[in-house]
């Protein structure tokens, strides 16, 4: 991500950046996907709509590019010395984002959003391509400890433990009990198999 700033300042890019992108996730909070706008975005980063489209030319391009560079939904990956409690880290962290406002906010209208608009898809698979590179050093470390075989396939995993919170928060709309992340990470590591 520090990365992507600074290749926003090397470009030239607006030096607000990180104001635009903070009032383009406000609003999509606020208003949803429909309700998101260039003016709006200007209005409240204090910065001239001419300089946002310079560099943005669509909403959908605006958004993708907060998505990956707005602090709000910045991603350390988790380094906890094992596998099991890395995936926790980053399931938990995925809870939180479709739990706690506005990132829950942000997160739903977003996916929502990108089924009705292909150029935001595209910016959404840009921003999920850029989440699974960072947290490849997990399953690298995971690899070289000997608790996964270098043929398993990391965006499988995050899949699956995402889609897990994905379908009980937003789709069945039932609340994440305690427990729901160590017994998703372990599921997902070991199967449902009874053991014995």
């Amino acid at each position: 991500m520090n990365e992507e700033r600074n290749d926003i300042r090397r470009s030239g890019g607006p030096r607000k950046s990180q104001q635009i992108f903070d009032a383009t996730l406000d609003l999509l909070a606020e208003k949803g996907y429909e309700g998101l706008t260039i003016e709006g975005v200007a209005q409240r980063s204090g910065v001239n709509k001419t300089t946002i489209y310079r560099w943005w030319p669509s909403k959908g391009a605006l958004l993708g590019a907060a998505l990956v560079g707005a602090r709000q939904l910045e991603l350390t990956p988790p380094d906890t010395g094992s596998l099991a409690g890395d995936l926790e880290d980053l399931l938990g962290t995925i809870t939180t984002l479709l739990t706690v406002r506005p990132a829950c906010d942000i997160a739903v209208s977003v996916l929502g959003a990108a089924t009705h608009s292909p150029e935001l898809a595209a910016h959404i698979k840009d921003f999920f391509a850029d989440r699974i590179a960072r947290e490849r050093a997990v399953f690298d470390r995971a690899v070289a400890r000997g608790e996964i075989g270098a043929d398993a396939d990391p965006m499988l995993l995050v899949d699956l433990l995402a889609g897990a919170a994905w379908v009980r928060v937003v789709l069945r709309q039932l609340p994440l009990e305690e427990g729901f992340v160590a017994r998703t990470v372990n599921t997902v590591l070991n199967g449902a198999r009874a053991t014995g």
